[in-house]
């Protein structure tokens, strides 16, 4: 009996481990079977490293940005349209990990855990993918940027809807310079296959100044009844924050019309370390953003060993903050819908080969950013900044309310010349869009940015506009 008993706990014991590696084998399938299924090794999908199973890739208005045609990859038939795109669209090799043709290959082949690649046996082809942008839009963005390098990034700031999103450099992925970016030794081929909207960091400068006047909107009683004096710089503890200009004594709002680094400087200390950290943590610094299958860089700002000093520059867009364009356009949408961000989206539509839609993009609410009350009051002030400052002129018809920044940076960050940021938006009621640019060591944003700005936001006007 003993012997039977020890028989039978064997064969439980092998029953338990044949369950168990099951068990394993299930997960691993469950959990790779998609890596596997990707691969270029798969010939239903891969014809050596290009994707030539997907389906197609379209515009907001149906202009083909990218098909299969007889097992071969093909692109709009227009270069400009090709090269604009580049970003969003990606290549179908995988280089540009936040393009569509990466970012959504599953989706593009009509992979699925259950069927695996039937469908792509069974109909020739994966599902189609409408993208949100306008094609001539992004051709008129890029144009914009003329020789330099940068992103232009526009979104419906009450729908979600990414209209235009532009990074440069960039090629056309009809005829890929491969030798000259293997060998690029002059650095026009520089990060080119980043998609600097969605995977940029970029030191914002004065556009930062926009949060911190929605921290002393927050914090300080009395900041629109104080006035600062500027001489050129502002001393704190041995050092000095500079200014770009002596602009004597003058308000808040003033303060921000001119940007000017030495009241704020001063306004940053008023409002401290803790506040000022509380108030980018509710805009959503140092998070994970994810906009459907593509993941956004993560803003960074941490004042954790700041000196007064630190907190100085800090409070004027320098210090060690970093910032995502896409990032800085969703908080400036946030204070045009009256605090309520709304989340970007890229993909409008997927239809499967048969014809079915299995994603219709939706408005999808954000945090409430800001309260409506100091949404308000930074609606006053960036409208103040183009009326008083900028000029209306300038934005010709567009009713803009903005920001510019001129964000210095150092030699690992690219250079001496400073970065050119404009961030903005229309408050016109039909035209409910805004803008982000950045150019990098484009010098001044108010020389630089917008211009690149009001030349693409007029098309914006043109195209949407009543």
């Amino acid at each position: 009996m003993k012997t039977l008993s020890r028989r039978a706990w064997i064969l439980y014991a092998l029953a338990a481990l044949f369950v168990a590696g099951l068990g394993i084998l299930f997960y691993t399938f469950w959990s790779n079977a998609d890596d596997w299924a990707m691969r270029h090794a798969n010939r239903h999908l891969y014809a050596g490293d290009t994707l030539t199973a997907a389906g197609s890739i379209t515009d907001e208005t149906g202009a083909v940005l990218a098909e299969t045609v007889d097992g071969d990859r093909q692109y709009n038939d227009d270069r400009d349209v090709r090269t604009a795109t580049l970003h969003v669209v990606g290549d179908s090799e995988g280089y540009i990990a936040t393009g569509v043709q990466t970012a959504y290959q599953e989706e593009l082949t009509g992979y699925n855990f259950v069927d695996g690649v039937y469908d792509v046996k069974r109909y020739g082809k994966g599902n189609d993918l409408q993208l949100s942008v306008n094609a001539d839009l992004c051709v008129t963005a890029y144009d914009a940027l003329g020789d330099e390098k940068g992103t232009v990034g526009i979104f419906n700031y009450e729908t979600g809807q990414l209209v235009c999103v532009v990074s440069k450099p960039a090629f056309d992925i009809a005829n890929k310079p491969t030798e000259n970016i293997n060998n690029d030794t002059t650095g026009e081929y520089e990060g080119v296959y980043m998609n600097r909207f969605f995977s940029g960091l970029y030191t914002p400068g004065s556009t930062f100044k926009i949060i911190t006047a929605a921290s002393a909107i927050d914090n300080i009683s009395d900041i629109d009844d104080q006035r600062f004096r500027c001489t050129g710089s502002y001393g704190i503890d041995g050092g000095s924050v500079k200014c770009l200009g002596t602009h004597g004594t003058i308000g808040f709002e003033r303060a921000l019309n001119v940007s000017c680094n030495s009241a704020f400087a001063q306004i940053a200390l008023q409002v401290g370390t803790e506040n000022l950290t509380a108030t980018t943590n509710a805009l959503g610094f140092n998070q994970r953003y994810t906009l459907g299958n593509i993941r956004l860089a993560q803003s960074r700002f941490d004042l954790s060993e700041a000196s007064q000093l630190d907190l100085g520059w800090a409070g004027v867009g320098q210090y060690t903050t970093l910032v995502n364009p896409c990032h800085m356009l969703m908080i400036v949408g946030a204070i045009a819908n009256d605090g309520q961000a709304v989340m970007p989206y890229l993909v409008e539509r997927i239809t499967t080969q048969n014809g079915d839609t299995v994603l219709e993009a939706e408005t999808t609410l954000g945090a409430q950013m800001f309260s409506e009350s100091t949404a308000a009051r930074l609606q006053e002030l960036l409208r103040s900044n183009v009326e008083n400052y900028y000029g209306d002129r300038r934005f010709r018809g567009l009713e803009m309310c903005g920001k510019t920044g001129t964000a210095e940076v150092s030699s690992e960050e690219g250079g001496d010349d400073p970065h050119a940021w404009f961030v903005g938006y229309s408050q016109r009621e039909d035209l409910p869009y805004a803008i982000v640019v950045v150019v990098e060591n484009g010098g001044g944003g108010s020389s630089t940015a917008i211009p690149v700005a009001n030349e693409v936001m007029q098309a914006v006007d043109d195209l949407y506009g009543e």
